[in-house]
């Protein structure tokens, strides 16, 4: 095996963030459309029922339905209003926040349900003429409505918590533990790879005779993921190698070089090559789909912008570090770096890169230890992290741990010139400040005044 590099068999059965993106707005369009021909057929149907709902005389059933969809119309007004807050709250945590936490899914269903129940009413209104009253469709629209303020309620109540900067924290560390137990699954079994000599050249020659370049045709986009089972089977049925070029999440331009195929016989033509490219997606930006290191990313952002002199929050930083500790410590123990996705019968077909454990640590820690590090609460929570981590992780990982904790003392004792200050915030704490503090010695006493 190649230094830095392990194998793995490719991970199927993931829905695609285009799928997820368009629940929302789908769900909310059937809501919208089920609300029309629900009105519409309803009181046609409950002609044949023998159950005819509440008693209503015609006034009364056009005053109520009227009423339905004007506050139900009113309310959605509402919940615009109330995206448009969580959007500018969001964002002043980072703007990259609102698509990668899709808090927009959950209030566009609310709002086609709400819209919906407000054509539903209107649509069962033009029923209502003379005797003819639908007292089913009238005790249904009354059902949508406590249906409708349950869902409303339940989404105002989960409000407070969600734009919060711990909700925040939260909301990446969920997404970013389902990213991490998929592309790096536990029981991953790393195969012993032959000799790969001759095709770790395609990382440095692609002009060898055989081996065909790849381009990106499209417009300047951002690697969102790779269909790593397709193109697997595409490299196995056509005895191919791929060296892919470019990680996910990097940026690419038109005509960047994204993959070099080795042919083990005949050259591979146009088609293949089109087939080759098309499994790699492309976006405007950067997402939690297959993107392990931009969860951290997303988390640094939280803890840096809390740390900055305009909002000076340290707590939010903690609670920022809770979420980076738990991705750390899963990530300790699995392979990383560089990976040959194995075909089924076990050989190497796909080179994909990926970052490896320092660019890890790195990216989750410098930062919050550059703009932290005079704050005593965040330097004593980064000590109890890298603490932990030094616990868990093997033994060729722990030389980027003991050289964060040798620049956290450092940067600490530059920030923080008076002795105490010092003391304190050399001190891990897994609460920041306030942890109960286990036994003390005398060499843990706070320094004496300095005359």
């Amino acid at each position: 095996m190649t230094s830095g590099t392990w194998a793995r068999r490719p991970l199927h059965g993931r829905p695609g963030h285009r799928v997820r993106g368009l629940r929302g707005p789908g769900t909310a369009a059937a809501l919208v459309t089920g609300g029309v021909l629900l009105g519409w057929f309803l009181p046609r149907w409950e002609r044949r029922l023998p159950v005819r709902g509440l008693g209503f005389d015609a006034s009364t059933a056009q005053a109520t339905l009227a009423a339905v969809a004007g506050s139900m119309i009113t309310l959605a007004g509402f919940i615009v209003t109330a995206i448009t807050l969580v959007v500018q709250t969001v964002q002043s945590m980072s703007p990259r926040l609102v698509a990668a936490l899709g808090h927009f899914s959950r209030y566009i269903v609310l709002f086609g349900l709400l819209i919906g129940t407000a054509v539903y009413a209107l649509v069962a209104l033009s029923h209502v003429r003379g005797n003819s009253v639908p007292r089913l469709s009238v005790t249904v629209a009354i059902t949508l409505v406590l249906i409708d303020a349950v869902v409303v309620l339940y989404l105002l109540a989960s409000l407070r918590h969600a734009v919060t900067g711990g909700g925040l924290s939260r909301g990446v560390g969920q997404r970013l533990r389902t990213v991490i137990e998929h592309q790096y699954p536990p029981a991953t079994r790393t195969a012993a790879l032959a000799d790969l000599a001759d095709l770790a050249d395609l990382a440095d020659d692609g002009n060898r005779q055989g081996t065909l370049l790849v381009t990106h045709r499209g417009r300047p986009s951002v690697v969102v993921s790779v269909n790593e089972g397709r193109i697997t089977r595409l490299a196995a049925q056509n005895r191919l190698h791929i060296h892919l070029t470019h990680a996910v999440g990097d940026f690419v331009t038109t005509g960047d070089l994204v993959a070099r195929v080795k042919p083990e016989g005949a050259t591979v033509g146009p088609r293949l090559a089109r087939r080759i490219s098309a499994c790699v997606r492309y976006g405007p930006s950067r997402t939690l789909e297959q993107d392990t290191s931009y969860g951290l990313r997303l988390l640094a952002d939280i803890a840096v912008r809390a740390l900055s002199p305009a909002v000076n929050d340290p707590t939010t930083a903690v609670q920022a570090l809770h979420q980076i500790e738990d991705a750390l410590l899963r990530l300790a123990q699995r392979p990383l770096g560089p990976t040959w996705l194995l075909d089924t019968h076990g050989t190497p077909r796909v080179h994909h890169p990926a970052p490896q454990w320092p660019d890890l640590v790195s990216l989750a820690l410098d930062e919050t230890l550059l703009y932290g590090s005079s704050s005593p609460q965040t330097a004593r929570r980064l000590h109890a992290l890298l603490q932990r981590l030094r616990a868990a992780a093997p033994p060729n990982r722990l030389p980027a741990l003991t050289e964060r904790e040798q620049a956290l003392r450092r940067l600490v004792a530059e920030h923080l010139t008076d002795p105490l200050l010092t003391h304190l915030a050399s001190r891990p704490d897994q609460q920041g400040l306030g942890s109960p503090s286990p036994t003390r010695t005398a060499a843990d006493e706070p320094p004496g005044e300095v005359e």
